[in-house]
């Protein structure tokens, strides 16, 4: 195996295009050496472990195992499926000293005859008028039961001496230190891993449709069972977020309502939903970004800053009006008063954030998450503290009644929808 490792900033298909142009160019490779095989990795991570275990031999385990391999890959949403904790296969051929010598061989006797019965080698191609016809032996056995009439010597008499004569074959394993174990039984893994867009919850929850959906048909004393599934790290991250999102919202919602004004409280608060939901539309437009753990933790990182600068606006209109001034002039005078502090913030915290998207090499492409998450937040927070707070603030009379209506209605929905249904992100259907 030879792997090629390429600087940052390489083009990688035009790169394997000349490797393997470079690989074809070889014309001094042995007659028998199998074709060479050029390929660029995928990069892959493991989502979950599907266990295959109970009161079973070895090899029934790893027959169920790979039957629920091929069944997942079988499914849409399924690209790489391994097997692991299990020893690799071997056939082997047990034979005794004392029979070599009844039949005057040896051990080297029985192997070459093995060796040259059990080949799958080019044998070059034949030209004919019609075209040319490739020549191939195609004489590899795969099973034991296959090499038992290897015919090992030919007797004066016409009859032969098999592998079969002379010894077992055995259909086993490699005499290797590997093993499995669950909950004390031999145990074989099916691990499942995602590749470019595929989701780590949409494929564990393939996982387990399978798992409740086939568990009744397996033998008795074998059972299924999950093991290092790595999609409940992504839905308690993403729960973590909903929960301090919603935490933010109360918070803001009352302490701006008891010291402000209710409405004016209202309209702030949704400029965290309004700038969370506005970053997820642009993040698929910015290259190398997507939804992972790095970028949750800047979302939920961009939480205690997304509102900020809509209080500085909301509490400068809201003086403004208390000094008399109309609901539109209030709008535009506390904008107008608070609008350089308000830019120089935010834009100094996203230049905070710039120097991770300058971090060279994997790790760049980690970090850089953080920081495309937090400047896009908060640009979309500046913008709806502008633009779009003060428009609404600007039209506050004549809207008292049914603005009342909305947050007392979504302030009894939340708790009552958590409880029932125990998802945070429920009431937001409705609003």
């Amino acid at each position: 195996v030879i792997t090629c490792e390429l600087l940052l900033g390489a083009n990688g298909d035009r790169v394997l295009a000349d490797i393997k142009s470079a690989v074809d160019r070889v014309t001094s490779f042995p007659a028998d050496v199998e074709r060479p095989v050029v390929t660029r990795p995928q990069i892959r991570g493991e989502v979950v472990s599907v266990v295959v275990y109970g009161d079973a031999d070895e090899a029934s385990l790893r027959t169920l195992a790979e039957r629920v391999r091929d069944d997942l890959l079988n499914d849409d949403g399924i690209t790489t499926v391994d097997l692991s904790g299990i020893r690799p296969l071997e056939i082997s051929v047990d034979i005794s000293q004392d029979t070599l010598r009844s039949f005057g061989m040896t051990h080297r006797d029985g192997a070459d005859a093995i060796r040259a019965a059990s080949i799958e080698l080019p044998g070059g191609a034949l030209r004919t008028p019609s075209g040319e016809i490739l020549i191939r032996t195609t004489e590899r056995r795969n099973r034991g039961a296959e090499f038992e009439d290897i015919v090992v010597r030919m007797r004066p008499d016409g009859s032969r001496i098999t592998v079969g004569d002379l010894g077992e074959v055995v259909d086993g394993f490699r005499e290797v230190d590997t093993a499995a174990s669950y909950n004390g039984q031999r145990a074989v893994m099916v691990r499942v891993f995602r590749v470019g867009e595929q989701t780590p919850l949409d494929i564990a929850a393939t996982v387990h449709a399978y798992i409740q959906e086939h568990e009744a048909s397996l033998p008795p004393g074998v059972h299924f069972a999950t093991w290092n599934d790595r999609s409940e790290f992504y839905e308690q991250r993403i729960d973590l977020l909903l929960r301090n999102a919603y935490l933010g919202l109360m918070l803001v919602l009352v302490c701006l309502g008891l010291f402000l004004e209710i409405r004016l409280a209202f309209w702030v608060t949704l400029g965290i939903p309004i700038s969370f939901i506005g970053s997820l539309v642009f993040l698929p437009m910015v290259p190398n970004a997507s939804i992972n753990m790095i970028s949750l933790f800047a979302f939920i990182l961009t939480l205690g800053m997304v509102v900020d600068d809509a209080i500085v606006v909301g509490e400068a209109i809201y003086t403004k009006r208390s000094q008399g001034m109309p609901p539109m002039q209030a709008a535009i005078e506390g904008v107008r008063e608070v609008f350089a502090p308000v830019i120089f913030a935010i834009l100094t915290t996203c230049i905070f954030f710039v120097p991770l998207l300058l971090v060279p090499g994997t790790f760049g492409k980690f970090f850089m998450q953080i920081p495309i998450v937090v400047i896009l937040v908060l640009l979309l927070s500046l913008a709806e503290s502008l633009l779009v707070l003060p428009a609404h603030l600007g039209h506050l009379e004549g809207t008292r009644k049914w603005l009342w209506g909305i947050t007392i209605v979504v302030g009894i929905a939340i708790p009552i929808a958590y409880r029932i249904t125990g998802q945070w992100l429920f009431p937001l259907l409705f609003i």
